[in-house]
C-alpha cells in the first residue's frame, strides 16, 4: 500500500530538471542508508571536499535501530531519520525530511543501495534538479535523471567519486529527462 501512495504522488509530482555543470553546483542533497556506520567516514570526506569546493552539502540519513550510534549526533549537516518519525507506510513525517524533499537541490545523490522505503520516499518525491542514483535493471519507475552503473557490492568511497566524475564531465544547458 506504501509503494502504491508513493507512486501516486511520484506520478502527479511536477519537477524541472536541470543541471549545468560542477562549477554551478551550489548545494547538494545526499540520500543515505546510515546503516553503515563505518561509511560515515567517506562521507564525511565527501562533504569536507565539497564545502571547501563552496558547495554546502545536506545529509538525510535513516537508521533502522533503536538507539542511534554516538557518531550520529551533533554533526550540523547531518540529519537522521528513526522509526518514530515514519508512519504506517514508512514514509518519513519529520519536519527535517518534509523540509529536505521540498528544498531545492541541484544535485540530489541517493546513496540508499538496499532501496529502504523511507529513503526511497524522499528521492522519488524530492524537489531536487538533477537526481543522481545507482541503475538497477529490476527497478521499475526510477526516479533519477542520471543513473551509475557500479558492480556490487557497492564502495560508497568508489561511488562518490565515480558521481562526482560524471558530473564534471556534464557541460550543457540543461539536461532533460528522458522517458
Amino acid at each position: 500500500m506504501g509503494d502504491a501512495i508513493l507512486h501516486h504522488k511520484a506520478a502527479v509530482m511536477k519537477r524541472k530538471t536541470s543541471y549545468s555543470n560542477l562549477e554551478q553546483v551550489k548545494n547538494i542533497g545526499i540520500v543515505w542508508d546510515a546503516s553503515k556506520i563505518e561509511d560515515l567516514t567517506y562521507l564525511s570526506k565527501f562533504c569536507q571536499k565539497m564545502n571547501e569546493n563552496k558547495t554546502e552539502v545536506k545529509v538525510m540519513g535513516y537508521f533502522p535501530g533503536n538507539t542511534l550510534p554516538n557518531q550520529y549526533t551533533a554533526i550540523r549537516y547531518f540529519s537522521i531519520i528513526k522509526n518514530e518519525e515514519l508512519n504506517f507506510f514508512y514514509h518519513p513525517v519529520s519536519s527535517e525530511s518534509i523540509s529536505f524533499i521540498t528544498k531545492r537541490f541541484d544535485v540530489l545523490i541517493d546513496l540508499n543501495f538496499k532501496k529502504l522505503s523511507p529513503l526511497q520516499y524522499i528521492s522519488s518525491l524530492s524537489n531536487a534538479s538533477l537526481k543522481v542514483g545507482l541503475f538497477e535493471p529490476s527497478v521499475k519507475n526510477n526516479p533519477y535523471d542520471l543513473l551509475m552503473e557500479i558492480k556490487s557490492p557497492v564502495n560508497l568511497e568508489d561511488y562518490l567519486n565515480q558521481v562526482i566524475y560524471y558530473l564534471g564531465m556534464i557541460n550543457s544547458g540543461t539536461v532533460q529527462k528522458v522517458g
